[in-house]
């Protein structure tokens, strides 16, 4: 099995792992695991840490792609088949970040680990606890 990290996973292992249920803690350190850390995730950061929103991620912000490797998480890049996905999901999540997760998730077969049930209302369908 593979996964895709919402942000706030990705925040959470990074930063306050005890905040993560134990079995998602498991599944991200068992090196038979396969986990994707995407690129709208740097984005997200970016953008909420930009406008005083996060400032306790400017590290991460600043080194994504070394912290993600140095994690052994793959990086997954947001492509047009991505994108085309994350438009033609129905309007009433609105969270561009989360259409976008949920799209890679879904194109790539991926299930993605987060708390967030909102990701239920896109038909993708969140691992956590």
């Amino acid at each position: 099995m593979s996964y895709l990290l919402d942000t706030h996973t990705l925040y959470w292992w990074l930063y306050f792992p005890q905040l993560l249920p134990q079995t998602v803690r498991e599944r991200l350190a068992d090196p038979d695991v396969r986990v994707f850390a995407s690129a709208v995730s740097a984005y997200e950061m970016s953008y909420k840490h930009h406008r005083g929103r996060w400032p306790e991620v400017e590290p991460l912000v600043n080194a994504f792609e070394e912290i993600v490797a140095a994690e052994r998480f793959d990086l997954l890049p947001l492509t047009a088949r991505h994108a085309a996905r994350a438009g033609a999901y129905p309007a009433m999540h609105r969270d561009p970040f989360d259409r976008m997760l949920a799209a890679q998730a879904e194109v790539e077969g991926l299930s993605i680990i987060s708390s967030d049930s909102g990701f239920n209302a896109l038909g993708v369908v969140p691992l956590w606890g």
